[in-house]
C-alpha cells in the first residue's frame, strides 16, 4: 500500500477575494491573479478572466495544460484550426503544446476562471501588464520563450 506524503504546515490555505487583489490589464482584457503558483507550491494557478466584446489573445501555443469554464458570454475558441462556440457554464481544457485562442464573439464582457498547470502563465502576464498598453505585444514577445509560450 502506497501512502500519502505528511501534511506540509508551511502551506497555508488560501481565500481568494477577487476585490482586494489587483487586476491586469492585457490589451483590453482584465484579469486578476486569484490563485497563484507561489500559493500552489506550483501546481497550477487560477485566474479571473474578463474579456471585452472581440478581445482575446493572439494565436499561441504553451507546454503547460490550460483549462477555462466559461461563467458569462460567449467565445469562439479556435483550437488547431477548427472553431467551437463556447457558451457560459461550459468548460475547454486545452492540451499543451497545442496551437489556441479564443476572441468574445458576443456584444457584451465575457467572464471565464483559467487554471493554468503547472503555474508560470501568471507571472507572464504580470509581466506584461506591467509595461504601457502599447508596447505590451513587443513586451510578450520578448518574454515568450522565457515563460514556455509561442506566438503564433
Amino acid at each position: 500500500m502506497t501512502s500519502l506524503p505528511p501534511d506540509d504546515p508551511r502551506r497555508q490555505l488560501t481565500v481568494a477575494r477577487p476585490n482586494d487583489l489587483p487586476n491586469l490589464e492585457l490589451v483590453g482584457d482584465s484579469y486578476t491573479i486569484l490563485v497563484s503558483g507561489e500559493q500552489t507550491n506550483g501546481r497550477y494557478c487560477l485566474i479571473d478572466m474578463r474579456v471585452p466584446p472581440g478581445g482575446g489573445p493572439p494565436p499561441h501555443r504553451h507546454d503547460f495544460e490550460e483549462m477555462f469554464t466559461l461563467l458569462e458570454g460567449e467565445l469562439r475558441f479556435t483550437f488547431r484550426g477548427e472553431e467551437t462556440i463556447v457558451h457560459a457554464g461550459e468548460t475547454v481544457n486545452i492540451p499543451a503544446n497545442a496551437p489556441h485562442f479564443f476572441r468574445n464573439i458576443s456584444d457584451r464582457p465575457a467572464r471565464m476562471y483559467c487554471v493554468c498547470s503547472p503555474a508560470g502563465q501568471e507571472e507572464f502576464f504580470r509581466q506584461v501588464a506591467s509595461a504601457e498598453k502599447a508596447e505590451q505585444g513587443q513586451r510578450a514577445r520578448s518574454l515568450a520563450a522565457k515563460y514556455h509560450t509561442e506566438l503564433l
